[in-house]
Parts: C-alpha cells; structure tokens; sequence
C-alpha cells in the first residue's frame, strides 16, 4: 500500500517498493533467475574471490568464452544496508556476450560500516580487478549500488577506471538524512559533503553516463539529473523502467544500457 502523500515527507520519495506492482517479489525472483545463471556458466564463473579480510570483502568473476576485452564491475543497490552479489548474477549476461569479463563483489553493509567504508571497499575491487586484468574498466552499480559506482569516478578516486554507468544513483546523500534509514546509515554533515557524488567533480579521463528509468520515483528522477548537470555528462531516462526493473537490460548485449555501459570500448 502506497504511503499518504504529505508534502516533503523524505521516507515516502523513497519508497520503492510501495510504487511498484510486486515489489515485494522483486529479490526472491532475482535470486532464483542469478542462481540458474551462475549454474549455466559453469567454469566461466568463480565465487566467493576475497578481495579484502572482511566477511564480506568478497567477489564472484564471470569470464565470457574468448579473451575478455575488458571488465565491467557491478554494485548491488539496498540502500548500503541490505542485500548481496549473490541475487544479480545474470544481470552480468549482456556485457559477457559483448566479450567483457564481470566481477561482482559484495561489501560491508550499515550499521557495521559508514558510507565512506564502502566507498574505499569498492575502490579496493577497482584495484583488485586492475591488478589481475587487462583491459578497460567499466564500473556500474544500482541505487545505492549507482552511488558507489559514481564514487570511483570523483576527482578524490585514483582507481584504474575508465568509464562509469550509475544506474538509479544516489547522488545527493542530503535528503536521505531525512529518512528513518538513516537511524541505521548515520549520514552526517561531513558524511554527506564527502560521500556526495554530486557534489565532487568528475575525475578527468573517466567517461560517464548516467541511467534511470522514466517510471522511477520523482526523487530518483531528481537524483540522476543532478548528477548529470554536476557533471555535465549525458543521461537517460528509460522508457518503461521503475526502479526494480531499470536494471533488466544488462541481461541482454544488444540494448541501449548495454550500448551506453560499453559506448567507445
């Protein structure tokens, strides 16, 4: 049931799943269709790679069949407190047939960690992937996902990234100090000057795109195009797409995600 519309109340503009027909199913759908995928790769998928010692300091790597020409590396979304890799393997389907190679690493989640944690988590999988691979990296992630996806591109990031996709980002962390999650984020001041993709430039030499779908809510909407002005780089509203099915089309190589999470590589 959709929250009462009151203006200005921060939980609802970010209430997802309220706003979506079946929202609720989302996650047990994607589990299943990710855990059918990694079956069907059979040794072209590896899991549980540690790219740190925390517990949750880990990476799953899908290979596509020939010589990779690059890796792209996607973030999982849940609001930097719920969720894993685990639930989005197939999502790494459009760019292997591409010939790209796919990491998708999981990260400490709040209360355990703050936002910046997570951020040098991920710098440290850019680092991991640069270490280990040849060719350029594509950085991609979804909602929460997108926002750390945005942080590897900003001008205090030194990581080996070529090109940026954030999907559904948070950009801005401002607003969400006004939500009841932040009783578990902890996003201060500081935090949201800092951990703001918005409000940092776009580091030089790194390309990006940002994506949303059209169907999203009105702040996500808002998030995106923020971020796009900030950085003066293209984006795009994707007809059709709520915030749970915005990401669909990186299962397939030939689609206008897959064209912009790829463009020039």
């Amino acid at each position: 049931m959709k929250p009462e519309y009151r203006v200005g109340d921060a939980d609802r503009d970010y209430a997802n799943g309220d706003f979506i027909d079946g929202g609720a199913d989302y996650p047990a759908r994607w589990a299943t269709t990710a855990a059918a995928f990694r079956d069907s790769l059979g040794g072209r998928a590896t899991q549980g790679l540690g790219y740190g010692a925390g517990q949750r300091q880990v990476l799953d790597r899908f290979v596509p069949e020939g010589a990779p020409r690059g890796t792209v590396i996607f973030i999982h979304g849940g609001y930097w407190k719920a969720l894993d890799r685990s639930l989005f393997s197939h999502l790494a389907a459009g760019p292997l047939a591409r010939g790209f190679a796919v990491v998708m690493p999981s990260y400490t989640l709040a209360p355990e960690a703050r936002i910046a944690t997570m951020t040098a988590e991920i710098a440290a999988v850019c680092a991991w992937v640069g270490t280990r691979a040849t060719g350029p990296i594509i950085v991609t992630g979804h909602s929460a996902g997108g926002h750390l996806a945005a942080r590897m591109a900003c001008v205090d990031q030194a990581g080996p990234v070529a090109r940026v996709v954030p999907i559904s980002p948070l950009a801005e962390l401002e607003p969400l100090r006004a939500t009841a999650m932040n009783d578990v984020l902890q996003i201060d001041d500081a935090e949201a000057a800092t951990q703001s993709p918005a409000r940092l430039a776009l580091r030089a030499g790194v390309a990006a795109h940002v994506w949303v779908g059209a169907e999203e809510r009105p702040a996500f909407l808002w998030q995106a195009r923020v971020l796009s002005e900030e950085w003066g780089c293209p984006w795009t509203a994707a007809p059709g797409r709520h915030h749970f099915n915005v990401i669909d089309d990186l299962e397939y190589p030939e689609t206008a995600l897959c064209d912009a999470l790829l463009a020039g590589l």
